[in-house]
């Protein structure tokens, strides 16, 4: 039998309702007072490019501090394009070139002056898989710290505890500190890392796809510490999973072909896009 237009916009309704409301509710939109202050991170007609593949093209979005974004989209759309380029990974790939403004704290990332390690000690990285040195549980954390120039064993012991409490493991492993980080589960590899990454007191965090690798158990612990870190810093996760995009972000980007698509609060994102584009990929049409 033909479909209503009623009816049909019924079940894409319902669609991204059940995208958007799986198991726990949309976050709380931040106040708008939350988005008067001047924006983390800023990109302005930025563009990526491999050689003469286009990684990202004209990428212009503004993403505000103690908030988590997440950037969505199907496979090679140019997402972890755009997450690395902001602490510049991309630069470890030849022939790659960046046109445009990307700014962190106002400076731009690809000025010839930009300091490199001081970058990526702001900037911090949890990838997709945990990916722990070959070294102590303690060894991993105070590396940071150590090449930033800390030597006394008491202001390195503080940092250490301090960051792993804030990644959620300290209890895990304060008995342990020197046993290997190779014999953590996979969660809790992941959670060291992060601890890897705060003790550099960054100011943003970026995560690339960090739950992929992991069980149900680990990825709603990983999610709830999302949560816990947002007060504190700007995270920005690229996430294949749109349900968990949903449960942890305030803002969502559709990135589709290397396009920034559309960017907005991630309950309109899902409940009610501007973009054809984006509502067939949050209803299940494409990606």
């Amino acid at each position: 039998m033909p479909t209503t237009a009623a009816s049909s916009e019924a079940t894409r309704s319902d669609a991204r309702m059940r995208v958007t409301f799986a198991n726990r509710p949309v976050p709380e939109s931040k106040t708008p007072a939350a988005e008067c202050s001047c924006p983390v991170i800023r990109s302005n007609g930025f563009s990526l490019y491999y050689g003469a593949k286009i990684g990202v093209k004209d990428i212009t979005m503004e993403i505000y501090p103690c908030s988590v974004t997440s950037i969505i989209g199907p496979s090679g759309c140019g997402k972890s394009t755009f997450l690395r380029s902001i602490n510049r990974m991309n630069d470890l790939i030849p022939h790659v070139r960046a046109e445009g403004l990307l700014e962190v704290d106002g400076q731009n990332v690809y000025d010839k002056r930009t300091n490199l390690v001081n970058l990526r000690q702001q900037v911090g990285m949890v990838f997709q898989k945990p990916n722990p040195f070959p070294k102590s549980i303690f060894d991993n954390v105070a590396y940071g710290p150590r090449l930033q120039g800390v030597k006394r064993k008491d202001a390195l012991q503080h940092v250490v505890e301090q960051s792993l409490k804030a990644a959620a493991i300290w209890d895990e492993v304060k008995d342990d500190l020197r046993k290997s980080a190779l014999a953590l589960s996979g969660g809790q590899q992941q959670r060291l890392c992060i601890a890897r990454a705060l003790a550099t007191r960054p100011r943003v965090l970026l995560m690339d796809e960090p739950c992929s690798a992991l069980d149900p158990i680990a990825t709603g612990r990983i999610e709830d510490l999302i949560g816990q870190l947002q007060s504190t810093y700007t995270i920005v996760i690229v996430t294949h999973n749109m349900q968990q995009a949903a449960r942890v972000s305030e803002r969502a980007a559709f990135f589709c072909l290397g396009e920034l698509i559309e960017y907005d609060r991630t309950e309109k994102i899902f409940s009610n896009p501007e973009m054809k584009q984006t509502e067939d990929y949050v209803t299940g049409r494409f990606g």
